[in-house]
């Protein structure tokens, strides 16, 4: 099951995309490769092989993997505080 993506992730991430979108969206790009290369190479391949705009598509996939990721963290560290 996915990860809850509360308003503050989404406010957060978005934020923080749309201050420098070029650059975001290249760090990204470095970032996903390292953390999940299969994942990067799906979201270029799909970018290049539509008629959309890729870096629209890149970025939309990239903030989506982002937010997720967030959550996912988020809800790893109420789980732990459970636990203790």
């Amino acid at each position: 099951m996915l990860p809850f993506i509360t308003e503050e992730i989404k406010d957060e991430t978005i934020n923080d995309a749309l201050q420098d979108v070029a650059s975001w969206r290249k760090k990204m790009v470095h970032y996903i490769k390292d953390e999940n290369p299969e994942v990067n190479a799906v979201i270029i391949e799909v970018a290049e092989k539509t008629q959309l705009d890729p870096k629209a598509i890149a970025l939309g996939a990239y903030i989506t993997y982002i937010m997720l990721e967030k959550a996912e963290r988020e809800e790893a560290g109420t789980i732990e505080k459970i636990m203790e």
